[in-house]
């Protein structure tokens, strides 16, 4: 596929699941096959940005979305971000556009998507899944929920103070000199502290204190049936220093999908597109282009 000039980022917006409005941004030339984009969970669509500009510049059509009650995306009244909530989200804005997408997810957007291909039907060009699997550690989803809920009601005192925690949290990525892009993820109330941009139901559940929504997001048997399902291209990429999806867990999946490629991102950690991006965009952009081929 030829590459084409790049254009965007654009604003664009989406109907989810039950009428919930998705916010996302479209980059390169709207001719170019699509390709969405889908974050992980507690991330905004801004986790993508350079792998946006990169498949853009390659000749892609990308959109990058906030999942429903993440970053500019609405929050559904009834507080429902059980993974059949996610999925159909990402059914609906793959139906929206021109010809089906090449979905790539990473985490709770691999999940997600997974579940929208393999499960509700979402016709999908390729499915790419960002160090998640149907079977995952669960040391790693206890570090990641940890984090998340530590400072969720509390916020921070500064985009400094923020820095620090993340960099204690994830200790193998330079800390940034800039900080702009991390007040893309934060947002200022009106008591001065900085809290993170997606809704405190999304970890607590919609009446406080219950799991439904993680519990929905890792049923390795559901995702075992969606993923034999599938009849997509997948592509599976792991960070060779994940704590959340090992090489026996990558393995697993790769035993019930054999037809499915795997990339191993050395240096890299959960969050792969962000500790090596380069190396992520090596690792993806040989497969698309011999998707687009096809």
């Amino acid at each position: 596929m030829s590459a084409q000039p790049a254009t965007g980022p654009t604003p664009v917006e989406f109907a989810g699941a039950g009428g919930v409005r998705i916010a996302g941004d479209r980059s390169g030339d709207l001719s170019g096959p699509p390709v969405v984009l889908l974050h992980g969970g507690g991330q905004t669509r801004q986790s993508w940005r350079r792998t946006a500009e990169g498949l853009a510049d390659a000749g892609w059509c990308a959109y990058t979305v906030d999942l429903r009650g993440h970053g500019d995306s609405g929050w559904p009244d009834d507080g429902d971000y059980r993974a059949e909530a996610f999925a159909g989200d990402v059914a609906a804005v793959a139906s929206s556009l021109p010809s089906p997408p090449v979905l790539i997810g990473a985490s709770l957007g691999g999940v997600t998507s997974l579940l929208a291909v393999g499960e509700l039907g979402a016709a999908a060009r390729g499915l790419v899944l960002v160090d998640v699997a149907p079977r995952i550690e669960q040391a790693g989803t206890d570090r990641i929920t940890s984090f998340m809920l530590a400072r969720a009601e509390e916020g921070f005192a500064s985009l400094e103070e923020a820095a620090d925690a993340i960099a204690a949290y994830n200790p193998h990525r330079p800390r940034p000199a800039d900080l702009s892009g991390l007040g893309k993820n934060l947002r200022r109330r009106p008591d001065g502290r900085w809290r993170w941009h997606w809704d405190p139901r999304f970890m607590r559940g919609p009446s406080g204190g219950t799991d439904e929504t993680r519990m929905s997001l890792v049923d390795p048997e559901r995702l075992e049936s969606a993923a034999r399902a599938v009849r997509a291209p997948i592509l599976l990429v792991r960070g060779r220093q994940s704590d959340l999806l090992s090489e026996e867990g990558a393995r697993l999946f790769l035993a019930v999908v054999p037809d499915a490629s795997y990339a191993d991102v050395a240096g890299a950690g959960h969050m792969i597109a962000g500790d090596r991006n380069d190396a992520f965009n090596d690792a993806i952009l040989p497969w698309l282009e011999a998707l687009a081929e096809r």
